[in-house]
């Protein structure tokens, strides 16, 4: 079965807000691969370095909070 990218990076976006510390920073435990896109989509801070963390972008963190509703909320 083929993955549809596109969800995923949705998915492991509204994760990352689970991790969120420092106000504006998240671990970085998911996919490199995932985290290259939201990188290149402006979301979070360049993956790559020694840093256990990443940086939302203002436009990432609001993303992320609001996806983590979106997905996982409990809408009953």
């Amino acid at each position: 079965m083929k993955l549809d990218s596109a969800k995923i990076d949705r998915a492991v976006l509204a994760l990352l807000y689970l991790g969120l510390h420092e106000e504006n920073r998240t671990w970085k435990g998911f996919d490199w691969d995932v985290l290259s896109r939201l990188h290149e989509g402006g979301y979070i801070s360049d993956p790559v370095g020694k840093a256990k963390s990443v940086i939302f972008s203002e436009e990432g963190l609001r993303e992320s909070e609001r996806l983590l509703y979106e997905i996982f909320g409990d809408h009953s």
